[in-house]
């Protein structure tokens, strides 16, 4: 219905004014009444004074005034309170002030308005008992005035205290008194009180009902502003731009974009779409609402662009995730000779870290360094974000550690730094200093702590922090159980993971999300297509990150024909555009079911040049299922694209020494050499009483290593009576022997060798291994949970391997 009304209204706006250009009007309506041009004004004096534009040049004229003997006329007094309150200069414009002795009301007006504008609420309400006091009566703009402080400072208090003033002194039915009581009561959120007054109020104008309207729209509640305007129209009032500017949020946290177009082209018919403050709000709904080629459009047809304008168009675009479009944008507006704001720096800074681009976010620190900017909070909490998703978390530090004022924003940047970089001991290091420092935890505390727990995959530190968030009262919260459920998965607790999955009574996008990732990590691909059904029913849309979760979890069970089919519904059913991690995905689903061909005929029509990604999982795929051919193809592109780590050229080179083919091996050895490119390290980790232990390939300098390679010894013969036989074809140049004893001090072993020593039978094991499980391994760890009865859980690189009884979670499928 709303829709409706806005798309047949077509006539000019009604002309109206909001409350601060009425107070405003007030004043200066009062100022001409009691003041006319006197023949004072006929001394070059008064011209010289009347065009001083800043304390400097007035204090230079002061002295022609008060030597022409004009000091004490009430007109260039007022004047001169006037010029020093609107340089802010408040102590000189009470040396003016307090010496007169008869002073005129106006007087008092002018610096009660300046309190209210520059001070705080105790302040101007001191001042205004001084007016009456000294016998001024006040008048309907006094009160709006100490009412839109009041608002401001979120001071209800005094808000009620002055409301009951205006009660007393009969302005309760007065229109424009009541509408700044009703704006008092939206910006302190009390929109039902709000909503009363302006029901008292008998006649209703548009100012009135605009305030209203924004009170709803800001207290987040959009569907009844909507509803206002309609009423508001049904009553006989067309909105104007006001009106406009105070809905336009509502339709962007409503996501209605039919609605936006529609108000949009109201806008337009009635001539209010080249109105700046209009076309900003329009811009802001665009992007809201996911619509930035529109919002593009509007920015370019945009007469004149204000500061805000360029912060929208910068803002929406990182927050639609154009990054590129974002900096762009930010580097035409400082070509354009616009002056960044720290709103501007922000949303740049927003862009650049995502990006992943250090040498861009460094121009942008040294930028704000020089726009001294480096004092804001707000802007320095953003800056420790940026580096810490460039991965220099080095320089987050850095930055935090300099800080003079840090507020939980600032803690809780660093703390999710540290975990998304994977310093899980640093970031409880944090977490427990921000404790001892008694500095109040919120929910993005625990958020940031949760992420780390979950990257270190241990259980006793997950029920640790999941006991902490139910003394806090925050476990309800949607983002922390939201978090709580990603951690117990990535924790091997998929379990309970889903227990608290079915507890939640409200689940956002990410928390379906987390669930059936966590289903497709640990080889469950049927529960996590179910569970998508599922959402599919409810009102939350799947967004990208839903169907990369889908496609993973087809991979990771063979189901590809499902696979495909959720990939094409990606852009039919859903109008999402498939991004480098789900083709990734797809190519990864094609190599691991053995469908090579189908996966390189996958790379060859994609729309975007393939990256790392997709390359990386062909070229894993044509490992697994030993195919030079291909393996020599995908490699060619990968390696074009300038790689920094050797895992790709180790790889490439094993599969060549396994076909016997020494002399590519030594070419990729060489180039390897020449670039200094050297393959990641395995790490292996196992957690035991409090002490996380770290094994490295080979490693001997965990105080137990005599203990454990000897158990090993032992374990080897024992699993090899039970059927394991070791698969050596991976390693070359080296005898039989020598590539067993290398096989035996995979990280991966050191861990589970040293947690069977040291834990009681019937313990089950937590490693968790930076790489993916090689084949031996895999195969090995079955025969040892047979051989110990024991069930031992490896989270390695891409999922989860339960193994138990001699068989694993995966199938052997992964």
């Amino acid at each position: 219905m709303t829709l409706q009304v806005f798309a047949l209204c077509s006539s000019p706006f009604s002309s109206n004014t909001n409350l601060n250009s009425k107070i405003a009007t007030i004043t200066t309506s009062f100022y001409q009444r009691v003041f006319t041009p006197a023949c004072v004004y006929r001394h070059p004096s008064a011209t010289l004074f009347e065009n001083c534009t800043s304390t400097k040049e007035l204090c230079r004229v002061l002295p022609l005034i008060i030597k022409n003997g004009f000091y004490n006329e009430p007109l260039f007094q007022t004047k001169l309170v006037t010029l020093f309150c609107e340089y802010g200069s408040i102590t000189e414009a009470t040396r003016v002030f307090e010496p007169i002795e008869q002073k005129l009301d106006l007087l008092y007006r002018i610096m009660l308005k300046w309190y209210a504008k520059n001070s705080t609420s105790e302040d101007a309400l001191s001042f205004f008992l001084r007016m009456k006091f000294d016998g001024v009566r006040p008048f309907v703009g006094d009160y709006a005035c100490l009412l839109q402080l009041c608002g401001e400072n979120l001071d209800l208090k005094r808000g009620r205290e002055i409301h009951g003033q205006l009660i007393i002194n009969g302005f309760e039915g007065n229109l424009f008194a009541m509408t700044a009581v009703m704006n008092l009561y939206a910006k302190c959120r009390q929109i039902e009180d709000a909503y009363k007054m302006f029901e008292r109020t008998p006649q209703k104008d548009l100012v009135s009902w605009t305030t209203l309207i924004a009170g709803y729209a800001q207290n987040g509640f959009p569907k009844r502003a909507l509803q206002l305007v309609l009423q508001m129209q049904e009553a006989g009032l067309k909105p104007d731009s006001v009106t406009l500017v105070s809905v336009l949020p509502a339709v962007a946290d409503m996501k209605v974009l039919k609605l936006g177009r529609a108000i949009h082209g109201y806008a337009f018919r009635s001539g209010f779409e080249s109105l700046v403050n209009v076309a900003n709000a329009l811009l802001d709904m665009y992007f809201k609402c996911g619509s930035a080629k529109t919002a593009r459009l509007v920015f370019k047809g945009m007469n004149s662009k204000s500061v805000v304008s360029w912060n929208t168009v910068i803002d929406g675009y990182a927050q639609n995730g154009e990054y590129e479009e974002a900096f762009a944008t930010f580097m035409k507006m400082l070509d354009e000779g616009k002056v960044p704001t720290r709103v501007t720096i922000m949303g740049t800074l927003l862009a650049c870290g995502n990006l992943g681009d250090l040498e861009r976010g460094r121009f942008v620190h040294k930028l704000l360094d020089q726009l001294k900017l480096d004092f804001d909070v707000s802007v320095m909490n953003s800056l420790i974000s940026m580096y810490y998703k460039c991965k220099r978390v080095d320089i987050a530090a850095s930055i935090f550690d300099n800080l003079k004022e840090k507020t939980n924003v600032t803690w809780n940047a660093m703390i999710l730094g540290y975990a998304q970089n994977g310093c899980v001991k640093e970031a409880l290091n944090l977490f427990r200093m921000m404790q001892s420092q008694g500095i109040k935890l919120d929910c993005f505390t625990l958020v940031g702590v949760i992420t780390a727990v979950a990257d270190f995959s241990v259980n006793r530190l997950a029920k640790w922090i999941h006991g902490l968030a139910i003394r806090t009262c925050m476990d309800k919260d949607v983002f922390v159980s939201t978090a709580l459920v990603d951690m117990y998965a990535k924790c091997g607790a998929i379990k309970t993971a889903k227990k608290l999955f079915d507890m939640m009574q409200e689940r956002h996008v990410i928390t379906w999300n987390a669930m059936i990732d966590g289903y497709g990590t640990h080889g469950l691909g049927k529960e996590a297509l179910d569970l998508f059904s599922e959402m599919e029913k409810g009102a939350i849309m799947p967004n990208d990150i839903t169907l990369l979760s889908v496609i993973s979890a087809c991979s990771h069970s063979g189901l590809v024909e499902e696979g495909l089919f959720y990939f094409k519904s990606m852009k039919e059913d859903y109008g999402l555009e498939p991004a480098m991690d789900h083709y990734s995905a797809m190519v990864d689903l094609f190599g691991r079911a053995g469908r090579l061909d189908d996966a390189w005929n996958f790379i060859q029509y994609m729309p975007i040049k393939p990256g790392i990604s997709v390359l990386g999982a062909m070229l894993g795929a044509c490992k697994i299922h030993e195919n030079v051919a291909l393996a020599e193809k995908a490699a060619d592109k990968l390696f074009e694209l300038g790689l920094d780590e050797g895992g790709y050229h180790v790889l490439l080179a094993n599969m060549y020494a396994s076909a016997s083919m020494w002399d590519k091996v030594g070419r990729v050895r060489t180039a390897m050499e020449k670039r200094g490119l050297q393959k990641t390290p395995g790490c292996s980790m196992v957690e035991l009483r409090n002490e996380v232990h770290t094994f490295y390939c080979g490693s001997t300098r965990h105080p137990q290593s005599k203990r454990i390679y000897a158990f090993l010894e032992t374990l080897e013969d024992d699993i090899r009576t039970a059927g394991y036989v070791p698969d050596t074809n991976s390693i070359h140049d080296v005898e039989e022997g020598v590539k067993e004893q290398l096989f035996s001090s995979h990280s991966e072993r050191l861990a589970i060798a040293f947690g069977l020593l040291n834990t009681s039978p019937g313990t089950t094991i937590h490693v968790r291994k930076n790489l993916r499980v090689c084949e031996d391994c895999h195969d090995a760890t079955k025969y040892i949970s047979l051989v110990t009865g024991r069930e031992i859980v490896v989270r390695d690189l891409r999922r989860f391997h339960h193994f138990k009884n001699g068989s694993c979670s995966c199938g052997d499928y992964w």
